[in-house]
């Protein structure tokens, strides 16, 4: 046994201090087990996570512990997309790490579950754990069910963004906008498709940080509570055994993780977030491992973007336990995971059952894994595309550069008709630093979709994108402009090519000229110079080492 509680529990004014709330004397006698809970009524992916957490407490007890439960921020993608509020949500993911650290460390708490959904909330909580080293188990919201259908598929939220550039060309009216706004989100959970959010879902399940199914099953499923109630009886479990976080989050388990992310098509965000959490548990992953294994890792699955299917249909096809089980030979099945049982002991039952959505080994959707690592004259140190989501006609592109210093500037111009079939938006100032907070574009590439333009248009940018995006769009790219790097010296009319199969990212304009060009850039002033940002701003690294605040001394 390793209770931390204990020992402080032998204070009589610590137990005071508890019994004033009505723990007992047999409460305090137990482990005490952080149930760390973002629970909010602004988030759909967070609704229903006060019901989840009396399921985590009641198996928490059943196994013989206490639960202590305290909330954390999380913000929602969808609410603060397009505007101001997205430079805040990449920022939250360091904040909801050490908010939990500071949590768990100042009570002396034994072990956490930690309940959560959503693009930054889940990476934040893995951070935790990896920082932290306790017992420690992920539980995700769930995802939520599809809409009505539109566009050939059960509709999501991104289906409204693609709907107004529809309304743009005449294909839509305001009316049928305006209906579809109250049918594609059925009910709460994650958005259902395979963006950011179940993305990071699906590889907390990859890493072994979730029992087999909890990274899919959907946020209103009874699937959903019983899962809670084991991950409660299962935290206990790993407490009696004293198998923490970092047993778990190893570089065998996070390179399973990469694979899987990219057999899946998983979020370009998942890049950011896994190094992220590589920092934070003391592993030596690069941004190259991406690369490396993307290469050798078919994309057996498709989830939209990629294809028709949402993630509800995946945990139906067999989820992440099927295409483990699928992809056995190229994953190590012996890391521990947090049922106390082996990778491979876990999937052992898994099988496909609808192959429209997860194909065998030997006949993938694409040879290649659904994320790619480019490099070139414009991105020195790295950008990141997801082929998953590209038409490969669109794999290889070369159109002029239309430059935006915003995606605010951007918007304006498409909307207004302002793009045309050829064009390179380049927006730039959008990185971690320059953003700050290293915004999503995730509008932009669905206007294009809506205005029939995402196959004869590009987007590159230093920001962000949505695991909804398709279309053709690079992101990630680094250095970023605010940085100096070579996306400051790009002029509208500069010709650039995409060239995914090649790793290429190039700016047709000669080196010489390129550096008289950033000779004379002068760097912006910040757009933030209070608050959090302000801070943020100055500490955050570069995109190509997960925008990472670097806390460790070395």
């Amino acid at each position: 046994m390793f209770w931390r509680s204990r020992e402080l529990m032998k204070i009589n004014s610590k137990r005071a201090l508890y019994k004033s709330m009505g723990f007992t004397n047999y409460d305090l006698e137990r482990p005490l087990v952080a149930v760390a809970n973002s629970w909010n009524t602004l988030v759909p992916g967070h609704f229903n996570l006060r019901q989840v957490a009396e399921s985590v407490k009641a198996g928490i007890r059943q196994g013989g512990g206490t639960p202590v439960e305290f909330g954390f921020i999380a913000g929602c993608d969808g609410i603060a997309n397009g505007h101001t509020g997205m430079h805040y949500i990449l920022p939250t993911r360091d904040l909801i790490a050490s908010d939990i650290e500071m949590m768990i460390q100042a009570h002396c708490l034994d072990a956490v579950v930690l309940l959560g959904s959503c693009d930054k909330i889940v990476p934040g909580m893995l951070m935790a754990a990896a920082r932290l080293n306790l017992p420690a188990i992920v539980v995700p919201g769930g995802s939520m069910e599809g809409g009505v259908q539109f566009d050939g598929r059960a509709s999501d939220m991104t289906s409204l963004k693609e709907a107004v550039g529809m309304v743009q060309r005449g294909q839509l009216t305001m009316d049928q906008l305006s209906e579809l706004e109250d049918n594609v989100a059925p009910g709460c959970g994650s958005c259902s498709f395979l963006g950011t959010a179940n993305s990071m879902c699906c590889v907390a399940e990859a890493l072994g940080m979730t029992l087999t199914g909890s990274g899919t099953a959907p946020a209103t499923s009874a699937a959903r509570l019983r899962l809670a109630q084991e991950s409660g009886r299962a935290i206990m479990k790993l407490v009696e055994k004293g198998i923490t976080a970092r047993q778990i989050i190893t570089k065998n388990s996070l390179e399973n993780a990469i694979k899987v992310g990219m057999a899946i098509g998983g979020s370009t965000n998942i890049v950011l977030h896994l190094l992220a959490i590589a920092y934070e548990a003391e592993v030596d992953i690069s941004i190259e491992d991406f690369e490396r294994l993307s290469r050798i890792t078919p994309q057996i699955a498709r989830i939209y973007p990629a294809g028709p299917a949402n993630v509800p249909d995946f945990h139906r096809a067999g989820g992440v336990a099927a295409v483990m089980k699928e992809m056995s030979s190229l994953l190590n099945l012996e890391v521990p995971t947090v049922t106390g049982k082996s990778m491979g002991e876990n999937i052992a039952s898994a099988r496909i059952t609808d192959s429209n959505i997860i194909k065998p080994l030997d006949s993938p959707f694409n040879k290649e894994g659904g994320l790619a690592v480019l490099r070139g004259n414009l991105a020195p140190e790295t950008a990141i595309c997801k082929p998953a989501a590209i038409h490969p006609s669109m794999w290889t592109f070369t159109g002029k550069a239309r430059v935006f210093e915003s995606e605010e500037q951007a918007q304006e111009i498409l909307m207004n008709g302002g793009i045309k079939e050829g064009d390179v938006m380049v927006i730039r100032y959008e990185g971690p630093k320059g953003g700050p907070g290293m915004r999503e574009m995730a509008q932009i590439p669905k206007v294009l979709y809506g205005l029939g333009l995402s196959l004869k248009t590009a987007v590159i940018t230093d920001g962000r994108f949505s695991g909804t995006n398709n279309g053709c769009f690079v992101g990630h790219i680094s250095p970023e402009a605010a940085e100096g790097g070579p996306l400051a010296a790009v002029e509208d009319g500069d010709t650039i090519t995409i060239d995914i199969p090649n790793r290429k990212l190039t700016l047709h304009v000669a080196e010489e000229e390129i550096k008289r060009r950033l000779g004379k850039w002068v760097r912006p002033k910040p757009k933030f110079t209070n608050g959090y940002l302000s801070l943020y701003s100055r500490l955050a690294e570069s995109a190509c080492r997960g925008a990472i605040i670097k806390h460790r001394l070395e």
